[in-house]
């Protein structure tokens, strides 16, 4: 069991688990309207809401999804992957409080944040 998860509430399941096992996360299992997926330790669940609940504009305005990448190519990695999905990247940029990151927008518009020490 994990100590922290995130729920994205998505329109198309299947693909957006397609995109999130394409940048790296591990698919652990699906019951519907679930779908469950783990990058380092931390849970996702992508979620079909329910039919009364209509996903309208961005989703995540304001939010950045943070993981942590591991590995001396990890960041690398996941931007030659998100490139190969042809996925919305913004960076690397090197931060201040020294770290590198990338962001790559999800099919639904939520913003996740990669990050490795710079």
């Amino acid at each position: 069991m994990t100590a922290a998860f995130v729920k994205l509430l998505v329109t198309d399941t299947e693909r957006s688990r397609a995109f999130y096992v394409g940048l790296g996360f591990e698919h652990v299992g699906s019951q519907p309207p679930f779908v469950q997926l783990r990058w380092a330790g931390t849970d996702v669940y992508l979620v079909t809401p329910p039919p009364q609940v209509k996903l309208e504009g961005r989703r995540g305005l304001g939010v950045l999804v943070g993981f942590r990448t591991e590995g001396p190519s990890g960041l690398d990695e996941l931007l030659l992957r998100a490139q190969a999905q042809g996925a919305a990247i913004e960076g690397p940029v090197v931060q201040p409080w020294y770290t590198r990151e990338v962001i790559v927008t999800d099919p639904d518009g939520y913003r996740l944040n990669f990050i490795e020490p710079a």
